[in-house]
């Protein structure tokens, strides 16, 4: 597999739907998470994140203009004890509720599949980070129709032990624009990840469709101590 510039894949890109990135700072320091949401209807980009305890929820950016909230309201990051869930919808709530109970966040997606958005069947894509005594692994998962059949869940779960300094994933919901929109396909990329939080925010967000992107999520876990950095940003203000 090819590394990428991440900037230079989200610039040429107008629409990868929504994306997460997960990985390790240059320096060795900081697990690293990064979840971002695109939208094309006035339903999906009449949004922004807002803090939810030590995680983070969709909100209306304007109530009124609300229409559906079924897959544009959820929680796309929730923190378990040393695990960070972060997800492109409520499957967040499904991963945190089975993993309370013993499940790993494999079994955990077992129970769900693909948005009922016919016809794009958007994926549900999903990433986990474990931060504990000073070690660092992480996993990702793709839950997508079966060539664009309604009946049909592929289901692929990517694993990464003992990540190396300064390189990430990079997993989005579509391949590129189009209607219907085609999901994507493969292993996540290959990414650099640099050290400093503000930078790798601002990179990401100024290389999202000037259009179609909404908000962004960044955070920076501490190895060691588990603390964490947390940067945001919203078109809506």
């Amino acid at each position: 597999m090819e590394r990428i510039a991440v900037d230079k894949e989200l610039q040429r890109n107008a629409y990868p739907g929504r994306g997460i990135i997960i990985g390790k700072s240059m320096d060795g320091k900081s697990a690293v998470a990064a979840y971002f949401i695109m939208g094309r209807s006035e339903n999906s980009r009449n949004r922004v994140f807002v803090e939810d305890g030590e995680g983070i929820r969709t909100q209306a950016f304007d109530p009124a203009k609300l229409s559906d909230p079924s897959l544009v309201i959820y929680a796309p990051v929730r923190v378990l004890g040393n695990w960070t869930i972060v997800t492109n919808g409520d499957q967040t709530d499904t991963i945190y509720e089975q993993m309370e109970k013993g499940l790993t966040f494999e079994q955990a997606l077992r129970l769900r599949e693909f948005e009922p958005d016919t016809p794009n069947y958007t994926p549900r894509i999903s990433g986990i980070m474990h931060v504990e005594n000073g070690t660092f692994d992480y996993a990702m998962s793709i839950l997508k129709s079966d060539q664009g059949r309604a009946d049909c869940c592929n289901r692929f779960t990517f694993t990464y032990d003992n990540p190396v300094n300064g390189e990430g994933r990079f997993i989005h919901t579509y391949r590129c624009d189009g209607n219907p929109l085609p999901s994507f396909e493969g292993e996540p990329k290959w990414i650099d990840i640099p050290d400093d939080i503000n930078q790798f925010a601002r990179m990401l967000w100024n290389s999202l469709n000037e259009e179609n992107k909404i908000s962004l999520f960044v955070r920076y876990v501490d190895i060691e101590t588990g603390r964490y950095e947390t940067v945001m940003m919203n078109k809506n203000k």
